[in-house]
């Protein structure tokens, strides 16, 4: 018997993970079965779980696909040593997650349905849990690399810590995927301009440590100073 190809692998492969993420976009987790996959693959039972043994490796392949455009945009952001700014990195990975998740060409599904999705099955489903857990530290350590960047060319203050610039970059990515799928009217140039306008707000402009101290701590209320 002939030897089957690694390209030949590699595209069954794909075949399985596009069915998987059209179903899951469209019907949710929930109600896609392994049975629904294996009939929109065109495929037999034991060829799709010569590939994936379970629906959860099946949501694993799903994000990965959607993480790989993440992996790309990075590399071109921090190419050459380069320093790109935090809202250049958010403007980036939201515009490239709206053009290339948001409408995924080999599925022709809303990935970041999957995305959404996902967050609420990890609360209830510890194996999810350790995927998604593993996927967003990926994606949190890219952000916090951008910070390191622009921190070492004097752009932050020495005391910031770049893993936690990181997580609230990365937060800015995910709100404008929930709330695109929840709230009618949200556009990306919009927020984008948004983001833009909050994170060129100049450190003048905000409130120090100690004065947050003295709001929070001070005994008079708002009813009180009326």
């Amino acid at each position: 018997m002939p030897r089957v190809s690694e390209k030949y692998l590699a595209g069954r492969r794909a075949e399985i993970v596009t069915a998987a993420a059209r179903l899951f976009a469209t019907n949710g987790f929930h109600a896609t079965s392994m049975a629904d996959i294996i009939s929109a693959a065109d495929l037999s039972a034991g060829a799709v779980y010569r590939y994936f043994r379970s629906k959860e490796e099946l949501i694993a392949a799903v994000a990965e696909t959607a993480l790989t455009t993440a992996d790309d945009i990075f590399t071109n952001l921090l190419a050459n040593g380069a320093t790109p700014s935090p809202a250049q990195a958010v403007t980036m990975l939201t515009e490239g997650i709206n053009a290339r998740v948001a409408l995924d060409p080999a599925s022709n599904a809303d990935l970041t349905r999957i995305g959404v999705q996902v967050w609420a099955e990890a609360l209830r489903n510890p194996e999810l849990a350790t995927r998604a857990n593993t996927v967003y530290l990926r994606l949190r350590g890219h952000f916090a690399e951008i910070a390191r960047r622009w921190q070492g060319a004097g752009n932050l203050p020495a005391d910031a810590d770049p893993d936690q610039v990181g997580a609230a970059m990365l937060s800015l990515v995910q709100g404008f995927m929930l709330q695109r799928l929840l709230i009618n009217g949200t556009g990306i140039d919009g927020y984008l301009a948004g983001v833009n306008a909050l994170l060129a707000t100049p450190s003048a402009s905000r409130p120090s440590s100690s004065a947050t101290a003295h709001l929070t701590d001070s005994p008079t209320s708002s009813t009180e100073a009326v």
